[in-house]
């Protein structure tokens, strides 16, 4: 009998950090490890302060996304809330920066209150609406979001009202700060590199967590739960319980998410980080990249963020050179990037029904 090849110990390790999880598929492969190389140079491959600012916020809205997926794709959890915790997160740095003092003790205390408030408000909702029906859940979960998204704009002592907080960051992390003197590879890294590096390390740090988290046996309790709850509760597992930790966890993650935005933006308010339309974007984001994979999140934030920034400017270009046809230049209009968007949206879910991931993932043995 054909005796099987050790596995090379490079390889060991990379699966360990994955949580005995890869991708899986060579095309699959590929395409997260073009994404994961981008993102890691982003600063010397896209120069420029929007380039890293786009990178920044794919690497925020990663962790925002894999958070939502632990409840909506692993657990089968519907919740309209999770911006508002993601929001949260970002006024807890934000409210301390802006009214206390500007410093790293005020960076962690601000994101240690606003993943308390966060982890509470998860217990809370949770314990009293995932007793009921999963759409009775989703619109408790919806009216909270929008009670929340009113009191951060009418609250203007604490939160700036609609206008929000605009406040310093630590002097490491400002424009002007230079950690080398000279360039590197011809980038000058200020604080706008340090940022971009200390968001795309701790959203790594938070990804490959929630990777632990999904590949342990208390994820494997989370997909019996999503598949076919009364039997787990047949079991001798109390299905509540669990759904109430993976809430406490996604809200956790998001909110440290939160305050990483607030970190790149220097600034919170209400339609930033608390609005209905970015609860859209992650479910835009769960369902392209591929709902209970996690690595979908990676790839549903690259294509929906990079839409929302450069397919406008990419319509006008197109627009521009065919001018002369009167159909082609109205449709390739820049202000119909939201219908290409929205035409982009229907010919993924068409096609690839479990997402972009979940289409080119391959069965585990």
């Amino acid at each position: 009998m054909a005796m099987d090849r050790p596995e090379s110990p490079r390889r060991g390790l990379l699966s360990a950090i994955l949580s005995e999880d890869p991708p899986g598929g060579r095309a699959l492969n590929a395409l997260l490890l073009a994404a994961f190389l981008a993102l890691l140079f982003a600063p010397f491959l896209f120069p420029g302060a929007k380039a890293i600012g786009v990178a920044a916020r794919i690497c925020i809205l990663v962790v925002l996304v894999a958070s939502y997926d632990l409840m909506l794709g692993y657990t089968g959890i519907v919740s309209f809330a999770h911006v508002m915790v993601f929001g949260i997160g970002a006024y807890g740095v934000g409210i301390v920066l802006a009214k206390a003092w500007v410093g790293w003790g005020a960076v962690c205390l601000g994101a240690a209150a606003g993943i308390a408030i966060a982890a509470l408000l998860a217990v809370v909702i949770a314990s009293l609406s995932l007793r009921v029906q999963a759409i009775f859940f989703s619109m408790i979960t919806l009216a909270v979001a929008s009670f929340a998204q009113i009191l951060a704009q009418q609250w203007r002592g604490l939160t700036g009202g609609e206008d929000g907080l605009t406040f310093s960051v630590p002097e490491a992390l400002r424009p002007s700060f230079h950690l080398l003197q000279e360039p590197l590879l011809g980038l000058q890294v200020n604080g706008t590199v340090v940022t971009y590096y200390l968001t795309f390390s701790v959203a790594l740090l938070l990804f490959l967590l929630m990777l632990r988290v999904v590949n342990s046996p208390f994820g494997r309790v989370l997909q019996a739960i999503r598949e076919n709850e009364f039997r787990v509760e047949a079991m001798g597992f109390q299905v509540v319980a669990y759904r109430t930790m993976v809430c406490v966890i996604a809200a956790t993650m998001a909110a440290l998410a939160g305050g990483l935005m607030a970190l790149v933006l220097r600034y919170v308010g209400p339609d930033a980080t608390m609005s209905f339309s970015l609860m859209i974007d992650v479910l835009l984001m769960v369902v392209i990249g591929g709902m209970g994979t996690l690595y979908g999140a990676v790839i549903g934030a690259i294509l929906v963020v990079l839409a929302e920034y450069y397919l406008q400017n990419l319509l006008g270009r197109l627009g521009g050179a065919v001018a002369q046809v009167p159909v082609l230049s109205a449709l390739l209009s820049p202000d119909r990037w939201l219908l290409w968007l929205g035409l982009l949206f229907v010919l993924i879910v068409t096609f690839f029904p479990q997402g972009i991931v979940g289409r080119l993932r391959r069965p585990r043995r």
